[in-house]
């Protein structure tokens, strides 16, 4: 078993994924600024695929469709 300091939260068929503060695990700082992880899980525009094995697979970005 592998603890994980993340809260995955569901709405529906969409999901995030909540660190302990807002944008986390996306790399931002505790302040909101950005630059908090160098490997952040995801960045707003981010596009993924999910494969058979249930791996979501990062095929793009899309830095303009983060609205």
């Amino acid at each position: 078993m592998m603890w994980m300091d993340y809260l995955i939260m569901s709405a529906g068929p969409n999901f995030t994924i909540k660190g302990d503060w807002d944008g986390e695990v996306m790399g931002r700082n505790q302040d909101g600024t950005w630059g908090g992880k160098s490997k952040p899980l995801y960045l707003p525009g981010d596009i993924f695929r999910v494969n058979e094995d249930g791996w979501l697979i990062k095929i793009g970005e899309d830095r303009d469709d983060t609205g």
